[in-house]
């Protein structure tokens, strides 16, 4: 079996003890028995390593902080949320913020702790917002990296987490949201009472021939309007393409021509790649989507 191996940072692979090379967000493939149970180490510099056996059990349940994909060619790896190797808790800030003290320390992972004299609520925390501020929303609270925002209440629930920058702090927040998808789509989303109401989508390039079907499917994922990418008869029907097409979580560009891998979450951190094809008509225009056989 082909397997695949990506990591959220650069690692070192082992496999049975033996050096394989280097793994990060490029895939890097080996010919894997699962029957075999060989045991795979991934060392980043500075982090805990990740080890699990890769067997039959694997692919049916993979550990914490390990994902697995299931393609047509076989399966990835990917490798995510690493704890650090220093085991001393650093105090990164502490602030007061509408009656409340937050303090946002690293111990192995990023956390955060949410005191309001009466109750203490700590969240784990992505490493994006290592090096982030705290500001009050209202009755929330937003943390914002160079990077990325998130929105907390007073209990640690994540509402809302995004790569983006905030535009407005209160309740409602404003906030504009980036994509990084094929045609570089935004958003500028408010939020009140920490729940999204309205996001208006704004599209930064043209879709490519060689990302055509890619660009569609990410349109509809993200709610953007797909009626340009449609002829006619089909745009009648596009508010029905995402119940069409379920629940996917993400777009993967092929280099079939008219075709996107589109990612579903079969079971908890098993996901699956499906194919999807585009027929279009003499203008480039999409008069029919299906499944690619």
């Amino acid at each position: 079996m082909r397997i695949y191996f990506l990591s959220e940072i650069p690692c070192a692979l082992f496999i049975n003890g033996a050096l394989f090379g280097t793994v990060d967000l490029f895939e890097r493939s080996v010919e894997i028995s699962p029957l075999d149970g060989v045991f795979c180490e991934l060392k980043p510099c500075g982090y805990l390593p990740v080890r699990f056996r890769l067997n039959e059990a694997f692919l049916f349940a993979p550990p914490p902080q390990t994902q697995l994909y299931f393609t047509e060619n076989g399966a990835a790896v990917y490798c995510r949320d690493f704890k650090r190797a220093d085991p001393q808790m650093h105090l990164l800030w502490q602030t007061r913020q509408s009656g409340a003290l937050l303090t946002l320390y690293v111990q192995g992972t990023l956390q955060l702790v949410i005191s309001d004299g009466r109750d203490i609520h700590t969240v784990a925390l992505p490493w994006a917002l290592e090096h982030s501020r705290c500001r009050a929303a209202g009755d929330f609270f937003v943390l914002e990296s160079d990077t990325h925002f998130a929105l907390l209440d007073r209990t640690g629930t994540i509402c809302a987490f995004a790569e983006g920058k905030v535009l407005e702090c209160g309740d409602p927040l404003r906030a504009e949201i980036f994509f990084r998808d094929s045609m570089q789509h935004s958003a500028v989303c408010e939020y009140r009472g920490g729940k999204p109401t309205a996001c208006k989508i704004y599209t930064a390039r043209e879709a490519t021939e060689a990302t055509f079907a890619a660009a569609f499917f990410e349109s509809v994922l993200i709610g953007a309007d797909a009626t340009p990418f449609l002829t006619p008869a089909l745009a009648d029907k596009a508010p029905m393409l995402r119940e069409f097409l379920g629940d996917f979580r993400s777009v993967v560009v092929r280099e079939r021509p008219n075709t996107a891998g589109l990612v579903y979450e079969i079971r908890p951190r098993v996901f699956e790649v499906r194919d999807f094809c585009v027929v279009l008509d003499e203008n480039r225009k999409i008069e029919n989507v299906r499944a690619c056989t």
